[in-house]
């Protein structure tokens, strides 16, 4: 069973900016009640994508340059990268196949 991976500050350019593979990163915070929210669907997609995108969680409070960088203003923000670009953004809660459209974009 694969879990979503956590992202930090120090490793966001090595897993997602230098990555092969499409990256979805979700933005959240524990205080955030829609990041709950959303953490199962993620969850589901890390297990759904895996060998083929690479799906993490990155707290923005243990966190702060990745969601400075990227201007992430509200949360939850997921954010789907290819060759290192931001190629989806969707803030606030989604449904899955919203989530399952960015990814077969960004893998296709």
């Amino acid at each position: 069973m694969s879990k979503p991976r956590n992202f930090t500050d120090a490793t966001f350019q090595n897993e997602v900016l230098d990555s092969d593979q499409p990256v979805l990163v979700d933005f959240w915070a524990a205080w955030c009640g829609p990041c709950r929210a959303v953490g199962p669907v993620i969850e589901e997609l890390a297990e759904q994508y895996d060998g083929t995108v690479k799906v993490g969680k990155l707290n923005i409070d243990e966190n702060p340059q990745a969601p400075s960088d990227f201007r992430i203003s509200s949360i939850p923000a997921v954010l789907v990268f290819k060759g290192g670009q931001v190629v989806e953004t969707l803030v606030g809660v989604q449904t899955k196949e919203r989530y399952e459209a960015a990814l077969n974009q960004a893998a296709a």
